[in-house]
């Protein structure tokens, strides 16, 4: 099926390089102008766009503020948006993912740069929508745990625990986003070995998810888990992430470097940490993570 997606930038020549790198691929876009004609473009087709991209700097409604309302509006908060800037400064990269612009690209990018953020952008959001379809059920029943542990190997498994888990959170949908990528990453990185820079690789040639179905089928792999405790204190769940890999260096992911903010991955952690939790502290070498998350209104206390 044919994605749509909405480019906003006011320069007519921008539009015309992302049309035609886009051109040939199986995607229907959209141009708009400037961010007053981008919104009007969402307000009234709510549901006609898998993905943005939009210019950051723009006269007008920037693409900040446009980001800020759509972000803020129920209909199209789950829309992923990628950011095209002309600057790499960290201060405006932290800025744009707080307010919900997970994927970036700096000008001038190449066409296969595009390609694979757009790409990422569209697995993640499909991902995120299949993943969220689950969290409607067995809401009582989960409110009245107290405690629980899982053991998962696979990212099937890893992404059905992040579903039940997340609705037990006060946000459902970012806690969701956080501890899917937690888990995910315990999977690929901790017990698989997939490091920062591999994984893009993989992403760029399209061949992350059969890498790390070889990999799950070694044999010294067969025996490794992700764990995950939760345990329920006052009005928040302790959640307590582990993985039987050797650790790594954890601190320069709590942060969203420029240098990872262009790639199509390598951010899970400080999203995780910036939006999804109110704790989050790495233990050991690594391969344990404690979280705080919020517990949902509905869960009795």
């Amino acid at each position: 099926m044919m994605a749509s997606l909405l480019v906003v930038d006011d320069e007519p020549l921008n539009l015309e390089i992302i049309s035609e790198f886009l051109d040939g691929e199986a995607y229907s876009l959209t141009l708009a102008s400037s961010g007053e004609q981008a919104w009007a473009l969402l307000d009234a087709q709510p549901q006609g766009f898998d993905a943005v991209i939009l210019d950051r700097m723009m006269p007008g409604m920037s693409g900040i503020e446009l980001l800020h309302r759509l972000k803020s509006d129920s209909r199209l908060a789950q829309i992923p948006v990628i950011m095209q800037t002309a600057a790499a400064a960290a201060d405006e990269v932290t800025e744009g993912i707080a307010a919900g612009a997970y994927y970036y690209l700096v000008k001038p990018f190449e066409r296969g740069t595009l390609l694979s953020i757009v790409q990422a952008a569209l697995e993640d959001a499909s991902r995120w929508h299949d993943l969220s379809q689950r969290m409607s059920h067995n809401i009582l029943a989960l409110s009245l745990l107290d405690e629980a542990h899982f053991a998962m190997r696979t990212l099937a498994e890893v992404e059905a625990v992040a579903a039940l888990v997340s609705q037990l959170a006060a946000d459902p949908g970012t806690a969701l986003i956080g501890l899917a990528e937690l888990l995910v990453n315990g999977v690929e990185h901790g017990n698989l070995g997939i490091d920062f820079a591999e994984k893009s690789r993989l992403r760029h040639e399209d061949r992350w998810s059969e890498e790390v179905e070889r990999r799950l089928a070694l044999p010294d792999n067969l025996d490794k888990r992700v764990r995950l405790q939760l345990l329920r204190q006052h009005a928040h769940w302790q959640i307590t992430i582990s993985d039987d890999g050797p650790g790594f260096d954890w601190r320069s992911f709590l942060e969203v470097a420029p240098e990872r903010a262009f790639a199509p991955n390598g951010r899970g952690i400080a999203l995780a940490r910036k939006l999804a939790f109110t704790q989050l502290e790495y233990l050991g070498t690594g391969n344990r993570v404690v979280l705080l998350m919020p517990v949902a209104a509905r869960s009795p206390l």
